[in-house]
């Protein structure tokens, strides 16, 4: 049975085809924000010159800015509600973008560290920056809940659980913390990686939290077994900086500083596909950002390269 499985592994990792559908230029910086709308079609970016866009995967080749901040963003986060855009200024704050009108409606001041990612759920926005510190907003109020402080050192990476009970942060002291989303009580600490925790989500059934980082681990941890580790894997070369789920749940990728953009199974976590830049004229330099959309199975990168590449994946 097990020589079976490999040799349909190894079957459908030659049968996965890789077409990269566009470029998508006009960044003048790295990029390190991604971040998805209610339309499966259209995703912002976000570079370390400040610096906002809008694009539409069905004419991938325009693309519109919708904000200019002063400082590098690394975070993005939509909102349907009022079709919004949070934008994260590193040193400065957090701003909340009209995308129908393009401007600036509200903004605050939360931290002069970087802010390294966004997420919400429902009225909560969570914000994760340098120093350790995760800022809970109340979104309707705009103004601070509370102030989880678990670390000294940078919370990178926020995922959060399907059934929206909790939430688990990465940070770069090594370690994945969970937090309850209604009390925010710290609920369990993981001493996860060797290095800082850079990549982190959740598998659409809830049954897994996947992770990854500077050590270029990947590692699966069983979320009702008290997130005992189920699986630990060398995924690449260097530092592990993004992982998104396809749509379906079936696969995943990972996007790392070694160029590379990895596609895993999601029920076995083995490798099924590279892709980089001599077999498929992948980037250049370090792979930031990965999002996987619903529209057409397309797989969008963000790299140092100042490009947002896409990808269509077709399986067998």
């Amino acid at each position: 049975m097990e020589q079976f499985t490999e040799k349909l592994l190894l079957l459908v990792m030659s049968k996965i085809e890789v077409t990269k559908i566009a470029t998508l230029t006009g960044h003048n910086d790295c990029v390190y924000g991604l971040a998805p709308s209610k339309e499966a079609n259209i995703l912002f970016s976000a570079d370390g010159n400040g610096m906002v866009a809008r694009w539409n995967l069905e004419k991938p080749e325009i693309g519109d800015m919708v904000a200019k901040v002063q400082n590098s963003v690394y975070a993005l986060h939509y909102r349907e509600a009022g079709n919004q855009l949070l934008v994260g200024h590193n040193f400065s704050g957090l701003h909340l973008i009209d995308l129908d009108s393009k401007q600036e409606l509200k903004s605050i001041e939360l931290t002069s560290a970087q802010i390294f990612d966004i997420q919400s759920i429902g009225n909560l926005v969570l914000v994760a920056c340098g120093e350790g510190l995760v800022v809970a907003l109340d979104f309707d109020n705009w103004a601070v809940r509370k102030h989880l402080k678990a670390s000294d050192k940078h919370a990178r990476v926020i995922a959060v659980h399907p059934n929206q009970k909790s939430f688990a942060i990465g940070y770069s002291d090594h370690h994945i913390r969970v937090f309850d989303t209604e009390t925010l009580d710290l609920q369990h600490t993981i001493a996860a990686h060797s290095n800082s925790v850079f990549a982190l989500r959740y598998s659409p059934d809830g049954q897994h939290l996947v992770s990854g980082g500077r050590d270029a681990h990947l590692k699966v941890w069983n979320v009702s077994q008290d997130y005992t580790l189920h699986q630990s894997i060398v995924a690449h070369m260097y530092a592990l900086n993004s992982l998104d789920f396809s749509p379906d749940g079936q696969y995943f990728v990972t996007g790392s500083m070694d160029k590379s953009i990895k596609v895993w199974d999601a029920h076995t976590f083995k490798l099924l596909k590279v892709i980089d830049k001599s077999r498929h004229a992948g980037h250049a330099t370090s792979v930031n950002k990965l999002w996987w959309s619903a529209y057409q199975n397309f797989v969008v990168s963000a790299s140092d390269d100042r490009t947002v590449s896409v990808w269509s994946l077709k399986f067998p």
